[in-house]
């Protein structure tokens, strides 16, 4: 009897200092830890390195942040509390056995207007194209994903070329990948029903473009009109015709991007309204660009190099009534870009270089295919200078000529 009281204060014991110690190291651990004021965040003390501690449909979830610093460890928790909450709602649709097209869609947005990588006109973009894609397929959105079938997909791809241009619809088949992609990220879907779609055959547009003599009586008219802006249109045009830029980059050249010492315009990249790929490019004044600076200068000499160089944003409307005048087909802002480029290949500038300057990072491809035809005049111009022989063919009276002249020489040479 003795002896099993022993035991049992000997095996009492043992537990006790069992317990000590498991209360000792989770001391020990939770001192690591250190609570912030901001609620699912904590900081470990070793490393100094913050963490997201939060539940999500009951589970708890504790993730790095990896950062040391609070202000950055605020954003990403912002990120990652949305993706887990995301994640969460579309593997519970998915468990469910269901994920609906309008689920897909609603991801799609969210990620599209939460990306820091998309400009905001791209983002307006993949939006206007979603709105067509729903509008042309009624019933998409409530669908389960998996009901959609490739042939479905070429179905409705073949009645929305018939309604759209190629490039809208080539953007559309994009778009309508990328959301059955959604679908099978979150294992709702094995195999994208979109991509058997075949992209459509861009063809590049024919360009109209006014002659040298139908542009400056084009310029003449618009400035000439009564309008308040009719001056400053004209110069707006004349700018973008001789600079090849797109509207949006001429709206921001200042008078400190205009070097005259050095005789180029530097275009800058701005995330809303710059270049297309917000780089910076410089492109050269040609005669006619710097004689045009050179004067409006001169009547703003007071002007801060900050300010525009431009004083209208647009004048669309303008540019149709001269063209109308004039007796030439409508001209838009993007055309002045296309007669820039045709007026440097026709004058000698090789394809690569316009391209440089036209802001294309393709190394020419694109100029090749929209500029590779010039107009009918210059083509035959240039044909002139093709030749397969070594040397380039006499006419008759020429050959007359040579063989007259060899006859002289041999009779002389004889005497």
């Amino acid at each position: 009897m003795f002896a099993a009281s022993l035991d049992n204060l000997i095996l009492l014991f043992d537990t006790v200092c069992m317990k000590s110690r498991q209360t000792e190291t989770k001391d020990a651990t939770s001192s690591k830890w250190q609570r912030t004021q901001y609620s699912n965040l904590i900081r470990y003390k070793p490393s100094g390195k913050y963490f997201a501690r939060l539940r999500v449909a009951g589970k708890l979830i504790v993730k790095s942040l990896k950062t040391n610093r609070l202000a950055f460890a605020k954003l990403r928790l912002t990120d990652l509390e949305k993706s887990e909450r995301e994640a969460a709602e579309s593997g519970a649709s998915t468990s469910n056995g269901r994920m609906t097209f309008g689920d897909c869609v609603k991801i799609f947005k969210e990620q599209t207007e939460d990306s820091n990588l998309l400009k905001p006109s791209t983002k307006h973009y993949r939006m206007e194209i979603l709105g067509s894609i729903v509008k042309s397929w009624p019933g998409m959105k409530l669908r389960d994903v998996r009901q959609f079938s490739p042939a479905d997909c070429n179905s409705w791809a073949a009645k929305f070329s018939n309604q759209y241009s190629a490039t809208r619809y080539n953007g559309a088949i994009g778009v309508l990948r990328a959301i059955f992609e959604i679908a099978i990220q979150a294992g709702a879907l094995y195999r994208n029903p979109a991509a058997v779609i075949k992209r459509a055959r861009v063809r590049p547009p024919h360009l109209a473009l006014p002659d040298t003599e139908q542009f400056e009586r084009f310029v003449k008219e618009i400035g000439s009109a009564n309008g308040r802006d009719s001056k400053k249109c004209a110069e707006m045009v004349s700018f973008l015709a001789y600079g090849g830029f797109r509207v949006s980059e001429a709206r921001n050249v200042t008078w400190g991007d205009c070097d005259f010492a050095k005789g180029e315009i530097t275009v800058r990249g701005d995330a809303e309204t710059g270049t297309k790929n917000w780089s910076v490019r410089r492109v050269p004044m040609i005669p006619e660009m710097r004689e045009l600076l050179e004067r409006l200068r001169a009547k703003r000499m007071n002007e801060s190099p900050a300010l525009p160089v431009l004083l209208v944003k647009e004048c669309i409307l303008a540019m149709r009534r001269a063209a109308k005048a004039v007796g030439i087909p409508p001209i838009t802002h993007h055309h002045l870009r296309h007669l820039f480029a045709t007026r440097c290949i026709e004058s000698g500038v090789d394809i690569p270089t316009v391209s440089r300057w036209l802001g294309h990072r393709d190394g020419g491809a694109l100029a090749m295919r929209v500029y590779g035809h010039l107009r009918e005049q210059h083509s035959v111009a240039m044909a002139q200078k093709v030749f397969f022989a070594k040397k380039p063919l006499l006419s008759i009276a020429e050959l007359d000529q040579n063989v007259s002249r060899k006859k002289e020489i041999t009779h002389s040479e004889g005497a």
